[in-house]
């Protein structure tokens, strides 16, 4: 029962990373690491399915082991997150404070994901 639940917590998780990559105020790759997590209770193939993906499997195995970004992520990361909080921002063109909050945002998860070591 406690493997079903990790189980299905994951792929949960793996479908919020997912939905992470279009919208900007989803994170995806807190989302996989937690997917990697529940997997790892409760699924090896799961687990080694996210280790071994060519797009992001590389990044999590770093993050397991030392719980650490590197530069080259973190440069895509932000120019994923600038290109798309921009798009957002921009349509908003008549909201000033919304604008203003997703700009917050955005210099918040910035400031988070470059205080990681690398």
């Amino acid at each position: 029962m406690k493997k079903a639940l990790y189980a299905t917590c994951g792929w949960c998780f793996v479908l919020l990373a997912i939905i992470g990559v279009v919208l900007p105020l989803l994170p995806t790759t807190p989302f996989l690491i937690l997917a990697s997590a529940c997997f790892a209770k409760s699924s090896v193939r799961f687990h080694q399915m996210l280790l071994n993906n060519r797009w992001f499997g590389a990044d999590i195995k770093r993050w397991e082991k030392t719980r650490s970004m590197s530069r080259q992520t973190k440069k895509r990361a932000t120019l994923v997150i600038v290109v798309t909080f921009s798009i957002s921002i921009g349509l908003l063109h008549p909201r000033f404070a919304l604008q203003l909050m997703l700009v917050g945002i955005a210099l918040v998860l910035l400031g988070f994901m470059w205080r990681i070591k690398e």
